[in-house]
């Protein structure tokens, strides 16, 4: 079945998302983006990946314009002509988040961003897939006045006909240098459920948790994780030297992703934003001191907060007196060492779709779940699954 599941891909950005499904079994079709520079770099990664390009091509479109007219009845052709050889068709997308993230904007459903992801559940009902994925920022989950809203998608969900499971992950856990949650929304059509071999009720409407092997691929649980002994801060020195500690994992710290993907040879080494002023104090801040809104240095034995670049949030290098380079900030998404940003994109759009896109290992990980569940043909669950499916409504 694997070579018949096709993907259409929405927000793509510059496709750290679709990487992990393209490279781990899944078929990327069509790419939607609206913001051009995100998609050259797409095009531009891809190419340079040797990776083909998506059979109904790359679309400069507002999300919006999908729902309705000729955009949408392109779509719908699309993936009618899809379905003539795929098994299984999904849809992946993280609509841009500010408008729930706690440092962003915050207007939630009213804001324009906020606009894009109801227009994206709305998309997903009218074209049906067999599958979804929805990623979105933790604030969406567990802000009160956000979860109002995102329970209001869910329901718009199952009402056409969708079974749920979701989970707010850490992209740590799957050996990203970075601790970096996000909330994964899947949905599955009852009826591919039923081919699978799952008997449905129809007042279920999330999947029971065990059903789902989200933990499948969890290489460092965040309970673990975060109760290690890291190093705090060291007082910062140009090009000082410290040594690694046994006591924790070193491919869960930025050093090891900085010799891993040889940043300082990386086609995107050099494009680092030069500061016109503020040198003394970029040294006066410690190695490890990331308490601070802006002006974060990265400890090089420690894994990097969160990789967010905008609103004036600048990370400093561990032992040099500059802000990370791209090719570092690439590092700790943990994207492939020849992964390339194009050289004429501004450093501003090549920070920004860094920290815009979900870390690869942590795509990866979520593609190779999907893969797994979609493809069990025998549910070895002490528990017969009709009488799993009759749980209650749960969260978790």
């Amino acid at each position: 079945m694997s070579s018949n599941l096709k993907i259409f891909s929405f927000f793509a950005g510059s496709g750290f998302l679709d990487l992990g499904f393209e490279l781990n079994g899944f078929d990327i079709l069509y790419v939607n983006e609206i913001y051009s520079p995100f998609m050259q770099a797409y095009r531009y990664s891809r190419e340079y990946l040797k990776i083909s390009a998506p059979k109904y091509g790359y679309h400069e479109k507002d999300v919006t314009n999908l729902i309705e007219g000729e955009e949408a009845l392109n779509l719908y052709y699309f993936i009618q002509d899809a379905r003539k050889d795929a098994d299984i068709i999904g849809f992946i997308g993280g609509p841009p988040c500010p408008d729930f993230s706690i440092g962003g904007k915050n207007r939630g459903k009213e804001g324009d961003n906020g606009k894009l992801s109801a227009c994206y559940i709305e998309l997903i009902c009218q074209q049906k897939p067999d599958f979804f994925l929805f990623e979105n920022v933790k604030g969406l989950w567990r802000t009160k006045k956000h979860r109002t809203f995102f329970e209001q998608l869910k329901r718009q969900l199952i009402q056409s006909g969708y079974i749920l499971v979701e989970r707010l992950i850490n992209a740590i856990e799957y050996g990203v240098p970075q601790d970096r949650e996000r909330i994964i929304l899947i949905g599955f059509r009852t009826n591919l459920l039923q081919d699978l071999g799952i008997t449905i009720n129809s007042d279920i409407e999330l999947l029971p948790k065990a059903y789902f092997p989200w933990d499948k691929y969890i290489i460092h649980p965040s309970n673990k994780v975060f109760s290690l002994p890291w190093p705090t801060t060291n007082t910062f020195k140009e090009n000082s030297v410290l040594p690694d500690r046994d006591s924790i994992p070193l491919p869960l710290t930025v050093e090891y992703w900085f010799r891993e993907n040889d940043v300082l040879n990386h086609l995107n080494a050099e494009h680092h934003f030069q500061p016109k002023a503020g040198i003394t104090r970029f040294a006066s801040v410690d190695e490890g001191d990331v308490s601070k809104k802006s002006f974060k240095r990265l400890h090089r034995w420690r894994y990097s907060p969160t990789a967010c670049y905008g609103n004036n949030e600048v990370h400093l290098h561990p032992y040099k007196i500059r802000r990370l380079s791209v090719s570092e900030a690439l590092a700790i998404q943990s994207l492939p060492k020849n992964f390339i940003l194009p050289a004429n994109m501004s450093l501003t759009n090549m920070f920004k779709t860094v920290g815009n896109g979900v870390p690869y290992l942590a795509a990866k990980a979520i593609a190779k779940t999907i893969l797994d569940f979609l493809e069990t043909r025998k549910w070895d669950y002490e528990v017969p699954v009709n009488q799993q499916l009759d749980l209650p409504l749960i969260f978790y």
